[in-house]
């Protein structure tokens, strides 16, 4: 079972329906891990097929009376979608079933809201919770202003019922936007400082569990949170790497360690973390953490792509670090350290290493002691009136 923060404390029937899209996840398996983190016990799981979304109650009233005794069978106290529903849909669904219904989007919004620790990450969660509170019906939406609990927990005071409406939404996200345009102020003098100091910047990029904390504490000796969860870091972290040279001297790295990402990560929360995200743009180096052991990792590579495409990361340079090799079953380790990994007609290189382990680990840093030399080299070769400001 995936690790959490809290235990189960309600239970959920979760349902994936099948559009004929690629990669589909019949087992619904990072549905479940997604619920566990957010504090709800899976009961039962559920997929059908449709040629396209019903408009009022996406499954079709045939499905979703099927859904609702199968509910009642198991014991649900609520029922979770792993894609995304309209307002109306979900409105329908829940008159239907008597009982609430989320959707991924929700289920990632609630994990991020219990997630977030710095004052940055807080606001950037809320942006993204008020984003989407505007194209809902408000009073539906109470249990979203809980500090803490997940989804199921019903009691407490989090239960009073909101008054909202969209002129105080709108005014929430006016405010909040403006506190986040601030930091991402303060953020961008401290990179252009990075920038004035010539420190060479790395990103670690990749899909949620990938491994990218694991990494970056065994890199930089940080004790940055890291567990075998969802979404186990949604603060930025930056640290300085000291790579020694073998004659004497040595070079320094700044390491940023970023938010992972998730197939249909909500557009409202890529919108939101742009401050953070940031860190990605502006990098010289990017280590796109993948793992390895995980049978659907040539699609996670492909979401990840996507996301670095969206925030306009996807023309800086990156290498693939192929995470966990020593959880892969012996006849499925690589026999060599490096490689060429070919996406979308590119050649990227890529190597294997563990970070638990710290398995070719060694060769890891003295590659990017040789790129961030190399990187200094070519700098040093500019007209002054080429280097940065």
């Amino acid at each position: 079972m995936t690790a959490t923060d809290q235990a189960p404390t309600a239970t959920a029937l979760l349902v994936g329906v099948d559009f004929g899209t690629p990669h589909f996840d019949h087992e619904l398996n990072e549905l479940a891990q997604l619920s566990l983190t957010a504090g709800l016990e899976p009961v039962f799981r559920m997929t059908c097929n449709r040629k396209a979304p019903d408009a009022a109650m996406f499954v079709g009233s045939g499905k979703a009376e099927e859904i609702k005794e199968l509910a009642l069978l198991h014991g649900a106290s609520e029922v979770l979608f792993d894609q995304s529903l309209s307002p109306a849909q979900q409105r329908n669904l829940e008159r239907h079933l008597g009982m609430p219904v989320n959707d991924r989007t929700m289920l990632i919004l609630q994990i991020f809201a219990q997630r977030a620790r710095s004052h940055e990450g807080k606001l950037q969660v809320e942006l993204a919770r008020l984003q989407y509170l505007s194209t809902r019906l408000v009073r539906r939406w109470s249990h979203l202003e809980r500090q803490r609990g997940g989804i199921g927990n019903r009691g407490g005071p989090g239960e009073t019922q909101i008054e909202l409406d969209r002129r105080m939404i709108g005014e929430s996200i006016k405010r909040t936007k403006e506190r986040l345009s601030k930091v991402k102020r303060q953020r961008n003098t401290q990179r252009k400082q990075r920038q004035r100091n010539q420190v060479f910047n790395v990103s670690l990029v990749g899909y949620t569990n990938a491994g990218k904390s694991t990494l970056f504490n065994s890199l930089v000796k940080a004790r940055a949170y890291a567990a075998d969860q969802l979404f186990a870091t949604l603060d930025t972290t930056t640290r300085q790497l000291y790579l020694p040279h073998d004659g004497g001297g040595g070079s320094h790295l700044s390491i940023s360690d970023t938010v992972g990402f998730i197939r249909d990560l909500p557009h409202g929360l890529v919108d939101a973390f742009e401050a953070t995200l940031q860190e990605a743009t502006s990098a010289d180096l990017l280590l796109h953490v993948v793992d390895a052991s995980h049978p659907g990792y040539p699609e996670q590579i492909q979401q990840v792509m996507s996301v670095l495409k969206d925030i306009g990361a996807d023309e800086v340079p990156q290498w693939l670090i192929f995470n966990k090799i020593d959880a892969l079953p012996e006849e499925r380790r690589p026999d060599f350290i490096q490689d060429q990994y070919l996406f979308d007609g590119l050649s990227i290189p890529r190597l294997f290493l563990s970070a638990r382990s710290s398995l070719n680990l060694d060769s890891l840093r003295q590659r990017l002691l040789e790129h961030a030399l190399k990187h200094e080299e070519e700098r040093l070769t500019l007209l002054p009136a080429e280097l940065p400001a």
